[in-house]
């Protein structure tokens, strides 16, 4: 039997409902490894005739209706964030979620409730935009060049589930709401979802089998 197959039978053991959310829910085998999905991509660095100082971010935090590899206290299985999960949660009025380097809540580049980030939800997951990133920002000036060199190329975001559903042979997981209000949408090192590529903006290709993901810096001058 297979880790993964293994892994089912003894969740399905402990799991009284299909609905319960995982135990221990993390991105990698490591007990101490932080839950979030993370979404590997490319950038591109493009001049533009807007504000002089500012560059413009755009990006995925996470996509929709692609299995990913997590873990919880039995082992591997696939988790899928289902299309318009975070819909709830992002018509709020009072929504605050800020742009941050790695998950550091001191590291916050952009945030909604000041105006300086914005994100929706389209066909691909969840769509991540500040259009005038302030280049006098330090963690903005730290951020860019590695993006714009690809030594950083990865987004993931911070949630709490509100409700989803085991597969019925415990392999699978289907997070249907989350809640991204007081979470984050974070620039990070290394993913665990391979199920994006990149593309620049305007230049979208004909779609394909992998999902797409867009990670931008646009610069201005």
């Amino acid at each position: 039997m297979n880790d993964r197959a293994a892994a089912a039978a003894e969740r399905a053991q402990h799991i009284r409902q299909r609905c319960d959310r995982p135990s221990q829910r993390r991105c990698a085998e490591h007990p101490n490894a932080r839950a979030a999905a993370l979404v590997p991509a490319q950038i591109e660095v493009r001049a533009s005739a807007s504000a002089e100082g500012t560059v413009e971010f755009n990006g995925y935090a996470t996509v929709y209706e692609r299995g990913y590899e997590m873990w919880d206290y039995w082992g591997p299985y696939t988790e899928i964030v289902s299309a318009g999960a975070g819909a709830e949660s992002l018509a709020r009025s009072d929504l605050d979620v800020p742009l941050v380097l790695q998950h550091n809540q001191l590291r916050r580049i952009a945030r909604t409730t000041n105006g300086s980030l914005e994100l929706a939800e389209d066909d691909n997951g969840l769509s991540v935009r500040a259009p005038a990133l302030d280049m006098s920002d330090a963690d903005v000036a730290y951020i860019v060049p590695k993006l714009r060199a690809g030594l950083l190329d990865e987004m993931s975001f911070a949630f709490r589930i509100l409700s989803g559903q085991w597969s019925p042979d415990y392999t699978e997981y289907r997070i249907n709401r989350y809640d991204i209000h007081r979470g984050d949408v974070a620039i990070v090192g290394y993913g665990a979802n391979p199920f994006t590529e990149a593309y620049a903006r305007g230049e979208r290709p004909a779609a394909s089998s992998r999902a797409r993901a867009l990670l931008e810096i646009a610069l201005h001058r």
